[in-house]
């Protein structure tokens, strides 16, 4: 037995070799044909970290505060509802990253898949539902905006907003809003979501698949479209620049897409406490949700019904397990319908229902050219 562990011990150390030996050949033939700054050669490098070195602790000793916790900024709340989750078992707090201007979004939120009282009478779970807000980036229409977002609030009580402003440059402020609420207001809530705006989340099989999660009482659980591997974007005409100042590693740590992401409640507390001894200036919120999980050891898992930048194709077979589809501001309330008609449950049934459907599944999914929505072995699962 020791021998054999001693031999398959010796083939990985190998294969490991030569993997790190093409990885750096190729690497150096790209460099040398001038072609450094090539977006292949960059995943090359950040493949070559994530899967041979695959190791973080120099991220987090390059990022860490000297000065230790406490210096994450401090924003006032401009609005709160401190009692939202008052003395209620809470199955799942739902945060909605919303611009000030986008009342139409929230709007259609709201009817569909926001909806508390339909998760309540229908579902037979408990939904907390906020927007987090920043305010209005246009000084120009600052007070209208805010007087608009005043009456907003009066009437749905459903806004959380900080004094910062709210910009593309301020999503990690935004992210620390959701958690530090969380983790302060609502810390017995079961899960919490984090979501953009034009998402739709197919809250049916959201709430049956956190409740078989419940059962079982999953924690340290983060799920979404993993990114592993995935490098800086050193190109200066990005709105995701980083440069070597702000991170010098080749690759980020694995973390979920932020579009939509779930988290176990014991997660917030963790994540809160590794982001107030980081340095919060890298402004892409996904990421900087990774380094904090990396900190804590927290370790993201990848579900095939987490879109993501592409719509989901429309079809009953694929409604039957999606979980969030991506890019939906217009047609939030037809999807909402389709997706959530009783019959799309009985399209799959029996034999030759899972035979169709895998094949329209396969049909939609697994194409030659790249689409990126759901991946082809969503197919099969």
């Amino acid at each position: 037995m020791d021998m054999r562990m001693f031999v398959s011990g010796r083939i990985v150390k190998k294969w490991q070799f030569v993997q790190l030996f093409a990885t750096c050949f190729i690497v150096s033939l790209m460099i040398f044909l001038g072609l450094n700054d090539n977006q292949i050669v960059n995943h090359m490098k950040s493949y070559s970290y994530r899967y041979l070195i695959n190791s973080y602790e120099f991220v987090n000793d390059s990022l860490t505060l000297r000065h230790g916790p406490g210096g994450t900024a401090s924003y006032q709340y401009l609005m709160n509802h401190e009692e939202k989750c008052h003395a209620q078992d809470v199955l799942l707090l739902l945060f909605v990253k919303s611009a000030p201007e986008n009342y139409g979004r929230r709007s259609a939120i709201r009817k569909t898949w926001g909806n508390e009282k339909y998760v309540w009478s229908q579902l037979n779970a408990n939904i907390k539902t906020l927007f987090a807000l920043g305010t209005p980036s246009n000084p120009l229409k600052r007070e209208e905006l805010q007087r608009a977002l005043d009456w907003e609030d009066q009437m749905y009580s459903d806004i959380i907003q900080q004094d910062f402003v709210d910009s593309f440059y301020n999503l990690t402020l935004k992210l620390l809003l959701q958690f530090s609420w969380a983790n302060t207001f609502c810390p017995h809530a079961k899960f919490l979501m984090t979501a953009d705006d034009d998402i739709f989340i197919h809250m049916p099989n959201l709430i049956a698949y956190l409740q078989s999660l419940e059962q079982v009482g999953v924690q340290d659980f983060w799920v979404g479209r993993v990114h592993r591997g995935a490098p800086p974007v050193r190109d200066r005409s990005s709105k995701y620049y980083v440069s070597y100042d702000m991170y010098q590693w080749p690759a980020y740590p694995d973390y979920t897409a932020g579009a939509a992401y779930v988290v176990s409640g014991d997660v917030a507390a963790k994540v809160q406490k590794a982001s107030q001894t980081l340095n919060s200036s890298l402004y892409i919120d996904d990421v900087f949700m990774g380094l904090c999980a990396n900190k804590v050891g927290l370790v993201p898992q990848h579900h095939v019904f987490f879109s993501g930048e592409g719509k989901t194709p429309y079809h009953p077979c694929i409604y039957d397990k999606m979980m969030t589809s991506h890019g939906h501001v217009r047609d939030l309330q037809d999807l909402w319908e389709d997706a959530t008609d009783a019959r799309v449950k009985t399209i799959a049934k029996g034999f030759f229902g899972r035979i169709y459907c895998r094949l329209v599944k396969i049909v939609l999914l697994c194409r030659v050219t790249y689409v990126d929505t759901y991946p082809c072995r969503a197919a099969f699962a």
